[in-house]
């Protein structure tokens, strides 16, 4: 892969991408507000420091997984201080389309850790295998697309996710280390 000191530069950085949000943002927030590390994931994440890793990530703020993984990522990544840029997937299909999830789909958000010559040590996305879990479970009954109930059982899922995904603690804590497992090998 190439270098990818071009797309972290044209990133916004933490704070301009929370306040640019119009959707979820409030979740978002309440999110990072609430989540906690504990001291041994902050003695790692302090061992990372020297290193002067980066992270570009792909997001959208109506994306609720977005939502979720950024504000635990920023809790992360202000421990190893790691500095972030975030990018609009929609306006950044180029790189976007290198990291489809499953080679097809442009789910998000996606994570791409990178060292101090901005070379890719890692990536993560779009979700922890336990929220992917959750996901699966709760859309287990949703009928088919083409299906004249489909649009409300979607709807419903998405209320259903985003109620457990914004208030389930015990995620929150897989989500951080399903990330901090990507930075143990960087």
């Amino acid at each position: 892969m190439a270098n990818l000191k071009p797309w972290f530069e044209k990133g916004m950085n933490q704070y301009d991408y929370i306040n640019s949000m119009q959707v979820h943002k409030e979740n978002l927030i309440k999110v990072y507000n609430q989540f906690q590390l504990d001291e041994a994931d902050k003695e790692f994440l302090q061992t990372l420091q020297e290193k002067e890793l980066k992270a570009i990530i792909l997001a959208a703020d109506w994306c609720g997984d977005a939502m979720v993984n950024l504000p635990i990522l920023m809790r992360v990544a202000d421990e190893a201080l790691l500095e972030t840029r975030y990018l609009i997937r929609d306006e950044n299909l180029d790189l976007m389309d290198q990291y489809l999830t499953n080679g097809k789909s442009r789910s998000i958000p996606i994570i791409i850790f990178v060292n101090k010559d901005f070379e890719e040590v890692g990536k993560w996305g779009p979700r922890a295998p336990e929220a992917q879990a959750i996901a699966d479970q709760l859309k287990a009954n949703i009928p088919d697309k083409e299906s004249p109930e489909y649009e409300a059982a979607f709807k419903a899922f998405i209320k259903s996710f985003t109620e457990r995904i914004t208030t389930d603690k015990t995620l929150w804590n897989d989500i951080k280390n399903s990330i901090i497992s990507i930075l143990k090998n960087a």
